[in-house]
């Protein structure tokens, strides 16, 4: 089975990028990167020193439910290209020790027991193990540090 690392659909992010309200139904503020630490989900780049970026509050589920959790986000504040779909995990997340993987099933909600802290090194093989389970659709990908959203993973 392969692994597709999936950014934010474009469609929401153009909105987004038009001043469309976030998931909260509040602008996105706008700021200026320094270089550092500001991980675009669209493109899954880190957005440059200089440039603008967005920080707004993201729910990646269809629709309100318990577990449907919201949280903040970073996107360029210009169009940017979407990253390819692909099973090799992208290079803007290599640099962080650590991520918290979670699988959810055709539901949209939590799996039970499939959370939990993953070395960067074993995402590949422990989202594997996730989606050899017939009860998980999709996983998500979030920060060990702040639990913000970072990418969904899928079958392939």
């Amino acid at each position: 089975m392969l692994l597709r690392y999936v950014a934010l659909p474009t469609e929401d992010v153009r909105a987004l990028q038009r001043g469309g309200p976030d998931a909260y139904g509040m602008v996105p503020e706008r700021r200026v990167s320094d270089g550092d630490g500001v991980p675009c989900r669209h493109c899954l780049k880190t957005v440059a020193a200089g440039k603008d970026y967005l920080i707004l509050a993201y729910r990646p589920f269809p629709e309100l439910q318990p577990y449907a959790e919201t949280g903040p986000i970073f996107l360029c504040a210009e169009e940017c290209e979407r990253a390819p779909e692909t099973d090799v995990i992208p290079s803007m997340f290599r640099a962080t020790p650590d991520y918290i993987l979670r699988g959810y099933g055709s539901d949209d909600r939590i799996v039970y027991g499939s959370g939990g802290v993953v070395p960067t090194h074993m995402i590949c093989g422990r989202s594997h193990e996730l989606l050899q389970r017939p009860d998980i659709a999709y996983v998500h990908m979030r920060s060990a540090r702040n639990n913000c959203y970072q990418c969904r993973i899928e079958r392939s």
